[in-house]
Formats: structure tokens, sequence, C-alpha cells
């Protein structure tokens, strides 16, 4: 049987996991009557809940006696690390691009990849049925974005269709019949070519570990695409780091390859295909599993390096150990170890004090999915502030920049404007007509200016507005960026809040918590209307008399409090402050919760 190997890549919500799942239907994967959910590669909890793929995914189909490989990638920048190890198993890539939006930014990251991996991509216009699709103008953005890649003359050459993957079609002219996607199967067979890793089948067996995962029965299993050579079960094999240094020899006492959605034993694993590998007890992603006689190791992709760092510590509140049942740092720390083993976008380095550590990504989704993960398997933590990673350059300070892509209604653009470029430092860059009545600004924006933005933005135009961003490049420190204007409120007692003294505050600021929560001294209870902190007593009730008198029999109406997702609280936040994330509660506090030690720290600086 022929092989393929592709990838889907494209920008967030462009179509990606749609499409695979109407690839997987229309090849037979599934028999007739089969109950199969939607979005079928998105597995994972939180991928369900927030309608994004988090992590790459693969999957096989069979058409007209070819087997296709087929991985399902993240769209968002901040799982941009899954992306780039990903391109390495395959020889193709159908990059896909939505004929109304036109390439975005994740679409600039991930094409650049794959050109500079030589791979030829297969253009996809989806989404051509919508009423604002504009798919000439869409293949035409794309030729220039090719251009601008520096894309040699044969990946300028690049074929394309006009799709609706919800819809379940592929034609190469826009004015097709609109049935199925044989066209896309077709072009697919045609134009990827068969993997070259089948002409040295004769050689001693080698495989790079792309991603690793673990399984209740076979314990660590490494995936990946066979580089030379073959492989039985049972078969010793040796493990090499990326240096050389040999790791461990092992015994492989599985070989699973996928199948549809599934993955199933085989007896033999062949050159060019991609296949999951069991039996061994150290190895990990970007290691290489080979025959014993090989010393070298095999060539992994570079990853781009992280751009933020946010502190993981023990929760040490009054209130800890009553959720969750892993608070000790140890236990912290090492599942820590083990997301950055299995991520290779993430860094753990461990504090001098030991009970906190030092978590190193791409951004602020890719933290808040690890933080919900550790938080559902019963994990306690206090989340610090996110802090970008500054570079030496040429003796220069240096920092992250941000390509920053809006979509925004006319009367809004120049709120959005005001604040990229004014408070946060930013430089506009371009400025045109996206639609009736829609205005794209692209900017360039340091990543300092852009934490805690995101609810601002949706404020400034009353949610209709669309902000992508993805890391551009270093530039020189543009001097300090003012953080959140107001203060907070914090609690002076502890105890349970009572809904008289919320009352009460209200003239105050913004209320965090509702009635009868448990409160404690130290705790951040809501915003103050002013630009300092206030410490307040939120289990104040009212005095009780058998005197009556006009005005004290006042209704108590509480005004609905705010309620920040994992996120939002995160980005909220100031240097002095931390995120209590329990598995049930998120809640705000003061990094010191002594109000004394507060005020000493405050006098030392």
């Amino acid at each position: 049987m022929q092989l393929r190997n592709i990838a889907i890549i494209a920008h967030v919500d462009h179509g990606k996991t749609t499409l695979v799942d109407e690839l997987l239907k229309q090849s037979g994967t599934y028999r007739e009557g089969q109950m199969v959910s939607e979005r079928a590669m998105d597995s994972n909890d939180i991928e369900r809940e927030r309608g994004i793929t988090i992590l790459a995914k693969a999957t096989s189909v069979e058409w007209k006696g070819t087997r296709i490989n087929i991985v399902d990638t993240p769209g968002h920048a901040d799982f941009g690390g899954e992306v780039e190890r990903i391109l390495s198993m395959v020889d193709g890539v159908c990059l896909l691009v939505d004929a109304a939006e036109g390439p975005m930014p994740q679409t600039k990251f991930v094409l650049a990849k794959a050109l500079a991996l030589g791979l030829r991509p297969i253009v996809v216009l989806n989404k051509v049925d919508k009423p604002d699709a504009e798919p000439d103008r869409a293949l035409n953005e794309v030729f220039d974005l090719f251009a601008n890649l520096g894309a040699s003359d044969a990946q300028l050459d690049f074929p394309h269709v006009y799709a609706s993957g919800r819809s379940g079609w592929a034609d190469m002219e826009l004015d097709g019949p609109r049935k199925d996607l044989a066209a896309l199967f077709d072009l697919i067979v045609r134009h990827v070519p068969a993997p070259a890793q089948i002409a040295r089948e004769g050689e001693p067996f080698r495989m790079l570990a792309t991603t690793l995962s673990a399984d209740p029965y076979l314990g660590r299993i490494l995936t990946g695409r066979v580089e030379s050579g073959r492989l039985t079960t049972g078969t010793t094999l040796k493990a090499l780091s990326r240096d050389g240094e040999r790791l461990e020899q092992f015994r492989v006492t599985k070989i699973l390859a996928f199948r549809g959605l599934t993955q199933t034993a085989i007896d033999e694993a062949v050159a060019g295909d991609i296949v999951t590998v069991a039996g061994m007890s150290k190895a990990t992603v970007a290691d290489t599993l080979c025959d014993p006689s090989i010393e070298t190791a095999q060539p992994a992709q570079p990853i781009d390096p992280p751009t933020i760092t946010v502190t993981f510590g023990i929760n040490d509140s009054p209130l800890a150990g009553r959720d969750g049942n892993k608070v000790q740092s140890r236990v912290i720390r090492e599942r820590l170890m083990r997301e950055a083993e299995v991520n290779v976008a993430i860094k753990v380095a461990d504090t001098p004090g030991g009970e906190a550590f030092e978590v190193s990504g791409r951004g602020e989704l890719q933290m808040g999915v690890l933080i919900e993960n550790m938080r559902r398997e019963g994990f306690e933590l206090s989340i610090s502030r996110p802090r970008v990673i500054m570079q030496e350059i040429d003796g220069v300070r240096n920092e992250p920049i941000e390509e920053v892509i809006v979509d925004v209604d006319d009367e809004f653009s120049g709120a959005v404007i005001d604040k990229l470029t004014g408070e946060r430092k930013g430089d506009l860059v371009e400025m045109r007509p996206a639609g009736v009545g829609k205005t794209r600004i692209i900017a360039y924006v340091p990543s300092r200016g852009l934490i805690g933005y995101h609810g601002q933005f949706l404020t400034d135009t009353r949610g209709t507005g669309v902000l992508n961003r993805i890391f551009h490049g270093w530039a020189p420190h543009k001097g300090p960026i003012q953080g959140r204007r107001q203060g907070v409120l914090i609690s002076m007692e502890t105890g349970v809040s009572v809904a008289y003294a919320l009352w009460n505050l209200e003239d105050r600021g913004r209320m965090f918590i509702g009635p009868q929560e448990q409160v404690y001294t130290g705790m951040i209870i809501g915003e103050h209307s002013r630009d300092n902190d206030l410490e307040v007593n939120p289990l104040k009730g009212k005095k009780l008399t058998n005197v009556r008198a006009s005005g004290t029999d006042e209704a108590v109406r509480l005004t609905p409090h705010i309620r920040f997702s994992l996120e939002e609280a995160i980005a909220y936040i100031d240097d002095d402050e931390l995120v209590e994330v329990t598995p049930k509660i998120i809640r705000l506090r003061k990094r010191l919760l002594d109000p004394h030690e507060r005020k000493r720290a405050s006098r030392s600086e």
C-alpha cells in the first residue's frame, strides 16, 4: 500500500478539525450508523469546552489504495511548539485559509516553518460558502505571503482547492459540483510525495521521537516517523539524546499505528510510517530510538524560545488544603517536570527557596491551560503575574515584540489605536478597510503591553472586536508601561462575608465576592474606585437594636459581583499579588497577607 504523511495547518478557527472530521467520514473510517462526536480529534475535555485544538494528534485514512496519515495541529500561537515538532514527521501540508479573513498571524507562523523544511503546501480556501467570503482576494494574499516568506519557485507554484469543511466538499474550481472531498483526496495523493524514508528500508532502524504520552497498560510511549529500517515487537533498541549520549537500552513491548481514530497493534513498522513504540523508561521527545549499532542521533528541529514566565508556588493561604489533595511543593514540581518533558515549548526552573517554580512558555493561554489541567487533577497553587523574558543582544536589553492584527468596527478603531500605540508603546504598521464597516489594524506591540489587554479590548469594542497576536521578534526595551490603574479592596478579617457589609462597601468599588463566602486577611475582595489599595471589613454585620427608626430597615440589594476566569485573574493581578487556584475556586490575594509586612515591604522599596 502506498503511503502519504500530511499535516493540516492553519490559523485558529479556520476549520482544521472540522475538515479532518469530514475526511474521516468520507474515507469510510466509520462503519455505517456509528455514532461520531463533532470535532472527533479534539478529545481533551478543555479542547471541547473551549472549542480549540491544544495538542497535535494523528489519524489515518485510506483512499483508493493509499494510506494517508493526517496530523491535526493547533491554530493558536501559544501552542506553536506542537506545530514545530510535528512538521518534521510529514512530507506535505494542507494550509487552510478562511476565504473571508484571509491569512492571519498564525498562518504566517506555520507557513514559515513548513517552507523552511522544504515542504510544498496545498492551499485550501475554506469557508467559501460564507456570505462575506472573498476567495480571490484571499488567494492573492496567500501568494503574497508565500513571496514575503522567501518561498522557492516550486513552493510558489502551489495547487489550491475551494472548500467548505463543514459542508464536506472541495473542488478545484469555485463553481464546481460541491458534492464531496474527492478532489482534495486526489490532490493529496498526487501532489504530496511518498516518504523518502521508504528508500532506506534496508538500513538499521532509526526513529526520532516527536510526541510523548502515557498508557495505563503500556506505560511510557513515544510517537514518531520511522526514518530507516524495520521494527518488530521484541526487538532491542537504544535511546540517544539529541547530543548523541546513550540514555538507555530497552526491548520493544508494543508497536501501535494509527488506523482511523484508534491506535492498533501491528506486527511490523516500516520506514516512512508514523508509529507509536512502547517499552522505554527514560527516552523522551527529540530523542532518537535506534538499532544498537547506530552511534549518531537524528537531528531535531530547534524550538522557538519561550517569551513569558510565571511563578507556580504552593498555596499558603489560611484556606489551603480544603479543596485539593495535592498541595506539597514536591508533588507540584514532579507534575511540572512531567509537563516540561511532554511539552517542548515549556521550561521549568527551581527558585532559590525551593517552594516555587519558574515556568516559562509562549503565552497566557498556554499557561492557563496548564494551570486548568493541574487544578482538575486536584492541585492547589498560587500563581504570579506573567513576566516577559528579556534578552541581552549586543549589550542592549531587548524585549519580545508581538504582531497584533485587530478587526474592529470602524467606530471603535480610534480607541483601539489609542490604547495600543499610546500607553502600551506599540507601533502602528498598517490600517486598512476589511469589509463593510470594518477596519483591520496591524501593530507591533511589546508583549508586556498585551498582558491583561484582552479584557479591556473587549470592553472598548463592546465585544465585537477580534484580536490575533503572534511573536514577531526582539527590540530594545521601550521603557516603563503603566499597569493596572485601580487599587484593590483587601479583607482585614477572616471569616464568612456578610451581605450587609458588602452592600455598604459598594460605594468603594466593584466586588469580586458575594455573601456567605469564605474570606481571609489579605484576600482581595474587590476593585477600589481609586488608585490606592484599601483595607475593608466584609464581615461587619448590621447592629441590632429594639428601637425602630427611619432608615434602619433598608433592603439589601447587592450588585452582581465579578467572577474572573483563570486567564482573566492572572492578567488582572499586579506584581505584589497572587492568584490562589484550587479545584473548586479561584481567589485573588496579596502576596504578603499580613498588613504590617506589606507596609514594611512598601517602605523598603
